[in-house]
């Protein structure tokens, strides 16, 4: 689970490609759904807060919780970047102020709340950082513990198509100014799991570049696995997309968008 130690430094200018905008729009609309328009969501794997913020921006009360210290300091420096006392509306810098998510240092599988959310979401494939099964229970355990009883939980995931054709043994490698990575991946079609060994260089003050290694390890996952790890968790699926779509999932389906709530909950 220990992974975004040095690249947390660059994650955010390697992830520029991410519609986070597109993607809370999506979540804002599928909550909708569900007769959740305000109150206290859960975001697992929040990295440095992008989506954190966006949807603590739309009304919500967000508590943002990761496994990298390192991706949360980035995360809580970013919150206290803005001066309420430069704020031309200082009523409306009190209200940002308290909407500033909650940033907590924990292991998904593990976590604890004080009480219970509406909602809790997770994108950007953190949740194929799990790489048992009984893990990605215990997950699906905690959420259906901490959700209200018409709580509603919204996550994607990688397909098997994209690690075992678009990623399987390519390698990747992008240059920017301030840093760059390669990327090589190798992935074991019987443990349906994706190495990642990243090199990255980042640029410090002095010019130079600072050479760092990281290893990472994601699992694919079934949406008929999920779904019975969803149901032995008392969650009930709801719906499973192809992406952040309303289209169904294709055999070359990259992402899934996944929906699944307490059990009986009824669509609204």
């Amino acid at each position: 689970m220990e992974a975004y130690t040095s690249f947390a430094q660059v994650y955010d200018m390697f992830m520029d490609n991410v519609p986070y905008d597109s993607w809370c729009e999506y979540l804002k609309t599928q909550l909708d759904k569900y007769g959740i328009t305000t109150g206290t969501l859960l975001e697992l794997g929040c990295g440095t807060g992008k989506m954190t913020r966006r949807m603590a921006q739309a009304g919500y009360e967000m508590i943002g919780l990761d496994n990298s210290m390192e991706m949360l300091e980035i995360a809580m420096e970013r919150e206290a970047e803005v001066d309420p006392e430069e704020e031309a509306d200082c009523e409306t810098a009190a209200m940002d102020l308290q909407r500033q998510p909650l940033y907590l240092l924990q292991d998904m599988r593990e976590f604890e709340l004080y009480g219970t959310v509406n909602a809790v979401i997770s994108v950007c494939d953190c949740l194929n950082y799990i790489l048992e099964e009984e893990g990605l229970f215990q997950v699906f355990e905690r959420v259906s513990e901490y959700l209200e009883p018409q709580g509603v939980f919204v996550f994607d995931m990688n397909t098997l198509y994209k690690y075992e054709v678009l990623l399987a043994e390519n390698t990747f490698a992008e240059n920017r100014d301030t840093g760059s990575f390669i990327w090589e991946n190798y992935y074991d079609p019987r443990d349906k799991i994706n190495e990642y060994d990243l090199t990255l260089f980042i640029a410090e003050q002095d010019g130079r570049f600072s050479r760092f290694q990281e290893q990472h390890y994601q699992r694919g996952y079934s949406l008929d696995t999920i779904k019975e790890l969803l149901g032995k968790a008392g969650l009930e699926f709801l719906a499973a997309y192809d992406g952040y779509t309303e289209s169904p999932l294709t055999k070359e389906s990259e992402r899934m968008t996944v929906i699944a709530g307490k059990m009986n909950i009824t669509d609204k």
